[in-house]
């Protein structure tokens, strides 16, 4: 009833034309900074894998701090690496830009704003007639929260770091598009709730295209469709429609959503905040479904690629630290989830990556073997399908993807 809820909240928030439907053209991702730049083998093989996972968009973060170490003395050799890689795949880099210079924030450490609202300005410029290519960037990262932004409050946020960014980089790349916020899930200790700083920005007169936030669960027990805090300050993607509804709010309806961050640790190696693997990979599928389904959500991104190596950091990964494949690399590849249920009337959806036409097979789990349901079926153009079948609960079904000769992750109806 909770699964129910939350979708037809999202089918019917604002019935206005530009909410009336799902983001037809949502791009999916990962970001992994470190996996990207240091992962195993060499970059053009870590860029063949992103190619293969079937990656519409890679988030890249520019530390500003490590790239202009001099005030104008640049160092663009990681960039360059990494995102003309990239670029040459045909996947996009959604560039966010964070940490600034000693010589700016004053002899500070790196998550202090700079001083003057000039210095980040002439950065975002400089980056942006850099690499004509990119036009989804993000201005730093989770300033709501004490860690990542001192002074943390919107209004610092918005005249030192977002309204100059965005302004330089429109005036080079007018079809840009500037996400503002790229908000925690909670303001933490000393923070800002993503709810107060959203109503902050607002008044703080904020220019951006799109508003970016990174809608971690904040505990295992809760999926991408529910167990979220309703009454509470906290927005994940459990409560999607508070995000909606405050960013239209704040900046009109015309200001488009993106999911920057979000994914789920597993255990092992993490048997404090981990869930199963197969749990990771069904709410891999369900966060997929998710955004897919919420109007004017545009992007979503997985963290990680790959476990940390110290198992006390972060342990999202579609491989482990080992580089083993767990069963989310499949639902990151071929996500496919149970979007609805009446009686037996089960709606299963699902994306073929890359995100084109593609022929596929449904199968069931019968009698200890997989048999076809009906006949191939082909996609639509951008690789999406849905298909309504008669099923009891637990029945079990997975996509044969004939091109790519492999299986999705396998639905179990609920």
């Amino acid at each position: 009833m909770r699964r129910f809820l939350v979708l037809a909240a999202l089918a019917a928030f604002f019935l206005l034309p530009a909410a009336a439907h799902g983001s037809s053209y949502i791009r999916y991702g990962v970001q992994d900074d470190g996996w990207l730049e240091f992962g195993p083998g060499t970059l053009d093989e870590r860029l063949d894998q992103l190619d293969a996972l079937g990656v519409d968009v890679v988030r890249v973060t520019v530390d500003w701090r490590a790239t202009e170490p001099r005030a104008r003395g640049y160092d663009w050799s990681r960039a360059d690496r990494l995102l003309e890689g990239l670029h040459s795949r045909g996947i996009a880099p959604l560039v966010t830009l964070y940490g600034s210079p000693r010589w700016a924030n004053g002899g500070r450490p790196e998550n202090w704003a700079p001083v003057s609202t000039t210095s980040f300005a002439a950065f975002a410029r400089n980056i942006a007639e850099r690499y004509p290519y990119v036009r989804m960037w993000a201005i730093w990262n989770e300033p709501n929260q004490r860690r990542w932004l001192r002074p943390t409050t919107p209004a610092t946020y918005v005249a030192k770091l977002l309204n100059p960014a965005y302004a330089a980089i429109h005036s080079v790349s007018p079809r840009s598009q500037v996400a503002g916020g790229v908000t925690a899930p909670r303001g933490s200790t000393r923070g800002v709730s993503p709810v107060d700083w959203i109503s902050g920005m607002a008044a703080a007169h904020a220019r951006l295209d799109a508003y970016a936030h990174n809608p971690y669960p904040l505990r295992p027990g809760e999926s991408p469709m529910s167990g979220g805090c309703d009454h509470c300050e906290t927005i994940t993607l459990a409560t999607l429609p508070r995000l909606l509804r405050d960013v239209q709010r704040a900046f009109g309806v015309h200001t488009r959503i993106w999911l920057t961050e979000y994914g789920y640790q597993t255990n092992p190696p993490d048997k404090l905040l981990g869930v199963s693997y197969a749990t990771q990979a069904r709410y891999v599928s369900e966060a997929a479904h998710c955004a897919y389904e919420a109007p004017r959500v545009d992007v979503l991104i997985h963290y990680l690629v790959e476990d940390e190596p110290d198992a006390a950091r972060w342990q999202s990964g579609v491989y482990s630290a080992a580089d083993r494949a767990k069963p989310a690399l499949q639902a990151l590849r071929f996500p496919f989830a149970e979007q609805s249920r009446t009686g037996r009337r089960t709606t299963l959806w699902g994306q073929v990556r890359p995100g084109r036409a593609a022929t596929y097979r449904l199968l069931r789990f019968d009698a200890g073997k997989w048999v076809r349901v009906g006949a191939d079926v082909r996609t639509t153009a951008r690789g999406y399908l849905k298909r309504v079948v008669n099923a009891a609960s637990g029945a079990r079904y997975r996509l044969w993807i004939r091109a790519e000769r492999t299986y999705s992750a396998i639905v179990t109806v609920r």
